[in-house]
């Protein structure tokens, strides 16, 4: 996995990312967006994710549009990441 590069708030604490939802093998991150795109948010969570043998599920409307860059990043790391229409 590409490393992620974390980012601090301006009090030098390090920036954290939490799914809507979580079960005991996902993390699902629930979104309503016209366009989905790979955010530190996402980078995030499919990290967290991996380092616990688990799968982060996004879920955007059946009209989303997904950015090149996200659609990358799922192909690079499918055993992490998976993008659900609903």
């Amino acid at each position: 996995m590409t490393r992620v590069e974390f980012r601090y708030t301006k009090h030098q604490v390090a920036r954290g990312a939490r799914a809507d939802a979580e079960s005991f093998d996902k993390f699902f991150l629930l979104k309503n967006v016209s366009k989905m795109r790979l955010t530190y948010q996402v980078r995030l969570l499919t990290f967290r994710a991996s380092e616990s043998k688990k799968k982060v599920i996004i879920q955007v409307p059946k009209q989303c549009k997904i950015h090149a860059s996200l659609r990358d990043f799922v192909q690079e790391f499918p055993k992490a990441i998976r993008i659900e229409r609903v």
